[in-house]
């Protein structure tokens, strides 16, 4: 079965358990986290049970599920001085895929819409995941007006309100620092625009919380709703908020909550724990990763974010780092 074609939880950890036991062969760092595990891949037999790769691997190995040449090499942001993560793409038009249908799900064609990017940070810099998937985005626009911003707040201000009042339908995203930094130069009242944050502040504000966020950020912009991405390097599908930072799955995507002090037992729905992530469009990578999100699994395809592991809550996680 196509991952694209996926309808029902049933039909989503069929392919899940083809994805992994492919990867648990073909996989050489997957494939020795398994062993170390002491784990048998033919006696995994549901989603739960399968061994989460902790995400920090991707920082210093080379996670690949098969020998095609490498397309693309995303990496992170980080820090200064930080490792960032590398992930080893093969098959861009998979990414591309995931990506485009990932938005029609949840939003419809982005041809329908005026993209306005204002991701500094990402923009000034080389392998950026969410750049390459907005500029996609922006090519798919029909608009003449679609584009990155930078550091043209005024314009960007000017064309966001000309375009409100022509009632086009417009999908600002953008960083939050810059989204912020958006609001304190100009008071808008949008009528017809989508605002999304893709999160961080990158050193450059004090972190807040999202419920305080986002209601700065509707305040400012005149609108209902925040809406937000969740995405990263290492996965190639993204997950999205409509508003109140409850995000939603595309059908071929899962969250899974693990347990803080036992990384190997799954919790149910309304428990906070680690986010465990399913992306089978990370066929060629891997497809089962443990990431440093703490969150909260509302149904099969509904989670929140709670905040990230500190070191002193990570030592759970710590025990995967084999």
């Amino acid at each position: 079965m196509d991952i694209f074609s996926i309808s029902d939880f049933r039909n989503f950890e069929t392919e899940a358990l083809k994805i992994f036991r492919y990867q648990a062969i073909n996989n050489q760092v997957y494939s020795r986290f398994i062993d170390l595990l002491k784990i048998d891949p033919k006696t995994v037999n549901s989603v739960k049970n399968i061994p989460y790769l902790p995400v920090e691997f991707f920082k210093s190995y080379e996670v690949l599920s098969n020998t095609k040449k490498v397309e693309r090499v995303f990496t992170s942001s980080g820090t200064t001085g930080s490792i960032q993560s590398r992930h080893l793409v093969t098959d861009l038009t998979l990414y591309e895929e995931s990506f485009t249908r990932g938005f029609e799900y949840f939003y419809g064609s982005a041809e329908n819409y005026t993209v306005l990017a204002l991701l500094p940070g990402y923009l000034e810099r080389k392998g950026s995941s969410l750049i390459y998937m907005v500029d996609h985005l922006i090519g798919k626009s029909s608009s003449e007006y679609s584009g990155f911003y930078l550091n043209e707040l005024e314009a960007l201000s000017e064309l966001l309100m000309h375009l409100d009042s022509k009632g086009e339908k417009v999908l600002l995203i953008g960083v939050t620092y810059a989204l912020l930094d958006l609001i304190e130069s100009h008071r808008f009242e949008l009528k017809h625009a989508v605002v999304m944050e893709t999160g961080g502040m990158k050193g450059r504000r004090k972190e807040l919380v999202r419920k305080e966020l986002h209601e700065i950020l509707s305040e400012g912009f005149g609108v209902d709703k925040i809406h937000s991405e969740y995405g990263m390097t290492e996965l190639l599908s993204q997950a999205y908020s409509l508003g109140d930072g409850i995000f939603e799955t595309p059908p071929w995507m899962k969250v899974l909550i693990r347990d803080t002090e036992d990384p190997f037992h799954m919790l149910e729905n309304n428990r906070n724990g680690g986010i465990n992530v399913v992306d089978l469009a990370n066929v060629n990578s891997c497809s089962f990763i443990a990431t440093q999100d703490l969150g909260r699994k509302i149904s099969d395809s509904k989670f929140e974010i709670l905040g990230r592991f500190d070191h002193s809550d990570i030592r759970g996680c710590n025990l995967m780092v084999v």
